[in-house]
């Protein structure tokens, strides 16, 4: 019992270790301004990622194709690669004139050794040495066999109208043929590419010739948000876009402009980047291995603490997600949420969370919700007809939320 103790105790601060060192883990396309892992078959992607520890380690790439919800698919490796669905990423770079060293690790995706022949979900691992799990990050892969409408509109509840938007779609399928709806097709509607906010288990409403409508009244809303917050650091020695403060101790230490808590505000149109993030550095020719790392200071002013609630700065710079690099504490002398995060120079999207104790992540409480914010969506058509072993991406379509509709 002892032992196993231990080797839990191990893991987890091995996991933890991992978490602090790999930082800027970034899988998009390669065309400039794009930010989703959401391509058509046969679309050149890149993994790129920096450890921190500056050691040059060997890591590797493993695919694995999934079902529509995430579950590991039934097919063989060979069944949807050609090639070898595990490698070793030998594109290493060690950074150069940085406070902070780093070794830069980089790999396309389909390459000479991989390349994938269906369409579908993907998660792509990346693991050490002793093939452990670093990290994992998601994408799709999808054909054009489809034609996908959305419309985005404010919603038509009066309860949420001023809070929600409402998403209606068509699956139009002329090439296709589909006998049984809700057996052959699923369909996730997706939110500025956070798989952390999404619809599925959705039922056509209508169906027609050779296209399926999905039109509901409430199913398909979500709520609005608030347009992100941003910063750009892209000089480390001199203040930019949103930093009212650097200091230089073993790194440079940017402050951001802090941000109060108004329960009370109201929609103020500010372009975004819908949570992204884009490294980059005008000090240096190459951003992927010159752009220093900076610790960047988030205060949030707030007379009182949320009670029974911790707070997060929240973005795709984490994946969205909560972890306790990106927890905020609260300040009783200055009365303000305060949190310090180590990140490569560049233009960042964040937020604020909310996590209460019933695990529940509210990226809505801090900023607010209203109908005005301008959203991406994402809706991705899954086609597995009667017989087949795999759910193949039939099509995929985007809309944006227009306040003038």
């Amino acid at each position: 019992m002892r032992s196993l103790y231990l080797l839990s105790i191990f893991l987890l601060l091995k996991f933890n270790v991992f978490s602090q060192n790999i930082k800027s883990i970034q899988l998009r396309s390669s065309n400039e301004n794009n930010y989703t892992a959401i391509v058509p078959l046969g679309t050149v992607l890149e993994l790129s990622f920096d450890d921190l520890e500056a050691d040059s380690k060997d890591y590797q790439y493993k695919i694995k194709h999934m079902t529509h919800d995430w579950q590991p698919s039934r097919m063989l490796s060979s069944q949807y690669i050609d090639g070898f669905d595990q490698n070793t990423i030998i594109d290493v770079t060690n950074s150069f004139n940085t406070f902070q060293n780093y070794t830069h690790y980089a790999v396309q995706i389909p390459n000479i050794n991989t390349i994938i022949t269906k369409s579908g979900n993907y998660l792509l691992s990346v693991l050490d040495a002793y093939d452990e799990v670093v990290f994992t990050r998601r994408f799709v892969l999808y054909e054009t066999a489809a034609i996908v409408g959305v419309s985005v509109v404010r919603s038509r509840n009066t309860k949420t109208l001023n809070t929600e938007q409402t998403i209606s779609f068509s699956l139009n399928h002329p090439n296709i043929s589909i006998n049984n709806p809700s057996q052959e097709i699923n369909v996730v509607l997706l939110k500025n590419n956070n798989w952390n906010e999404q619809i599925t288990n959705l039922q056509p409403t209508f169906f027609k010739s050779n296209q399926l409508l999905y039109t509901y009244a409430n199913k398909t809303n979500f709520k609005g948000g608030n347009e992100y917050l941003n910063f750009d650091s892209k000089f480390v020695r001199n203040t930019s876009l949103n930093i009212v403060k650097i200091e230089k101790h073993d790194v440079f230490h940017h402050y951001i402009y802090p941000h109060t808590y108004n329960p009370f505000q109201t929609y103020k149109y500010s372009p975004d980047i819908n949570g992204q993030f884009l490294i980059r550095t005008l000090e240096a020719n190459d951003s992927n291995t010159e752009a220093d790392y900076a610790m960047m200071h988030f205060t949030l002013n707030t007379d009182d603490s949320f009670e029974g609630k911790e707070v997060y700065v929240y973005g795709a710079f984490n994946d969205f997600s909560i972890s306790e690099e990106n927890k905020m504490t609260y300040n009783s002398v200055t009365k303000s949420y305060e949190a310090a995060i180590l990140l490569k120079q560049g233009f960042y999207n964040y937020t604020y969370a909310t996590l209460d104790a019933n695990n529940v992540v509210d990226s809505n409480e801090i900023l607010g919700s209203y109908f005005e914010t301008e959203n991406e969506y994402t809706v991705i058509a899954y086609y597995k007809p009667f017989g087949s072993f795999y759910d193949r991406v039939i099509a995929v379509g985007v809309g944006y939320f227009d306040q003038n509709r």
